[in-house]
């Protein structure tokens, strides 16, 4: 099992440098005014394809995401942190490990908000699948 999945705590930050660290803005927002999970996800898909491209040296897809989890909501002005690290790799394909940890900008508190699974490939230009190197 990976760090990332074995973390027991929703406060214990992760001792990484984040893959991509954002502040959630209004226009991020639901018809409710929450941040909207669309958004969330996609940032965790954003630093996701970052581990993949260093990993595959080149372009990668996202082809799967497993068991997304909303742990804690996400409000407008928090920073977000988004830590990542490749828990498994195949012939092609990669897996993902991510986690979305906020932070209130006015708060040196941090807690995990998000967690999930993403499966990338690495593709060539022919936009086919290519080995791994």
């Amino acid at each position: 099992m990976s760090d990332l999945q074995s973390q027991p705590s929703e406060s214990q930050l992760p001792e990484r440098v984040p893959l991509v660290r954002t502040i959630a803005m209004p226009a991020d927002t639901n018809p409710a005014g929450d941040i909207f999970g669309g958004w969330l996800m996609a940032q965790m898909d954003l630093a996701a394809g970052n581990a993949a491209a260093r990993r595959a040296r080149g372009r990668c897809v996202t082809i799967a995401v497993e068991a997304i989890t909303f742990l804690k909501p996400v409000f407008v002005g928090d920073e977000v942190s988004l830590y990542g690290e490749i828990v498994s790799t195949g012939r092609t394909s990669m897996k993902i490990a991510v986690e979305a940890w906020r932070r209130d900008r006015h708060s040196d508190e941090t807690v995990k908000v998000t967690q999930a699974t993403f499966t990338f490939v690495a593709i060539g230009a022919d936009r086919r699948p290519r080995p791994l190197p």
